[in-house]
This record gives C-alpha cells, structure tokens and sequence, in this order.
C-alpha cells in the first residue's frame, strides 16, 4: 500500500533532488542520513514507479519514492 507522505528535500550543486527529512502525516519525523542509490524502479508491494531512493532511516535501509511529483513509502 502506498503511504503518501512530505518530504524535505534539497538540490545539490550538481541539480539533484535529495531528500532530507520525512514526515509522517501523525507528526513523526525522521531524518535521512544517508542515500545510497537513485534510480527509476518499480515497487514490488504497493503498485506504481518512480524515482526510488534507497536512505538509511534510523541505521535501516528504506525506499522512497518520487512519482509524478509526490513522494511515497510502501507501508504494511
């Protein structure tokens, strides 16, 4: 299932659009420390594509992703 949610992000000198935080819709938000890869992809759970950047959330890798200029994580 998608979990649509609001991102902070940022564009680097080289014009790429990096996320920064995350924000749930109940108020929680967590910071992205790292990303790892960027990249068009398909999500196996929740239906659709888009730009998937794989961050490390709290130490745990996650994806987020970016499609038609809405960012989404798959949720359970």
């Amino acid at each position: 299932m998608k979990e649509y949610v609001s991102v902070t992000a940022k564009f680097d000198s080289d014009g790429n659009l990096l996320p920064t935080l995350l924000h749930w819709k109940d108020g929680r938000t967590f910071e992205i420390s790292k990303i790892t890869d960027i990249r068009y992809a398909a999500t196996q759970k929740a239906g659709g594509a888009g730009i998937r950047y794989t961050c490390s959330i709290l130490g745990q890798q996650r994806y987020i992703f970016l499609e038609n200029n809405r960012w989404f994580v798959d949720s359970k």
